[in-house]
């Protein structure tokens, strides 16, 4: 007789399970709907690099757990902050692909778009290793009392146990503020995927893999206001994050606009209008 019951309790849960994930989807839905999200969620990087350097200025932010460089989401999350950010979106656009437009093209255009954030990711972190490289020197300690000439690279400066000292961008700010606002603009097509029918164990990967992405995006935007809070100074700061909103801009507000382009996801409303998967 349990043997009997066991199945059913096993879809009930399930059912409950999907049931939750489509309440905690429809409100995330919602929210990256709203007008001033969309208008105003760029900005407020900006924001949170100005007040993060004057509270850091004034020294009025206690010391905590994210004030260490070693604190676990650093480590294991913002140090692979691209590559968290790429393996959540790729499956997520290949599953909306596979369920909503079954398109070649929509999907071959998508993943460009992930191609050209790469190479930007790639071009603006070589540079500012770069200009750190350029700009720095090596010294026995951080007091910078005592210049060690024989090193000319942040990399073998560090490796000797030395301190580099040059104009160290904030590759933090850039990338954090960037992934967060490409994963805005791809998972866009989410609100359409809400009206579309298809079948259960799908529609419960593709809810998770949006679920995810939101947590990842409140991580990124957390941890950058801790970077501006804790770490960097102000120009350095601002010139990454700028770099991460000026990518974005140039691409989803400018480029992607025009004919010769990966273009923006497409968001489509269907009205009575079922597709089974």
């Amino acid at each position: 007789m349990t043997s009997d019951a066991a199945p059913g309790s096993s879809v009930h849960l399930n059912d409950v399970n999907m049931a939750v994930e489509d309440v905690i989807v429809g409100h995330f839905v919602k929210f990256w709907r709203l007008p001033a999200v969309r208008r105003y969620f760029h900005w407020m990087f900006l924001f949170l690099t100005l007040l993060g350097s004057l509270l850091k200025e004034l020294d009025v932010v206690p010391q905590s757990y994210f004030s260490h460089r070693r604190n676990a989401i650093n480590v294991y999350f913002i140090k692979l902050s691209w590559g968290w950010t790429l393996l959540l979106l790729t499956p997520f656009l290949l599953l909306v692909n596979s369920l909503f437009s079954r398109s070649v093209s929509f999907l071959g255009r998508r993943v460009c778009a992930l191609l050209v954030a790469t190479g930007i990711w790639y071009v603006c972190t070589a540079t500012f290793v770069y200009i750190e490289n350029v700009t720095g020197s090596c010294y026995e300690t951080e007091t910078m009392a005592v210049l060690k000439k024989e090193f000319t690279f942040k990399a073998s400066c560090k490796q000797a146990g030395l301190h580099w000292d040059g104009f160290d961008i904030s590759g933090h700010a850039f990338i954090l503020a960037y992934s967060a606002l490409l994963i805005m603009e791809e998972m866009a097509p989410m609100g359409s995927m809400m009206a579309v029918s298809y079948s259960a164990l799908p529609r419960m990967v593709l809810n998770f893999l949006y679920i995810a992405l939101n947590l990842i995006v409140i991580i990124w935007v957390w941890m950058f206001a801790c970077t501006a809070v804790y770490f960097h100074d102000l120009s350095h700061k601002l010139i990454g994050t700028v770099c991460g909103l000026s990518a974005w801009f140039l691409t989803y507000r400018l480029w992607y606009l025009t004919p010769l382009s990966p273009g923006l996801p497409p968001v489509r409303h269907l009205k009575g209008q079922k597709q089974q998967a």
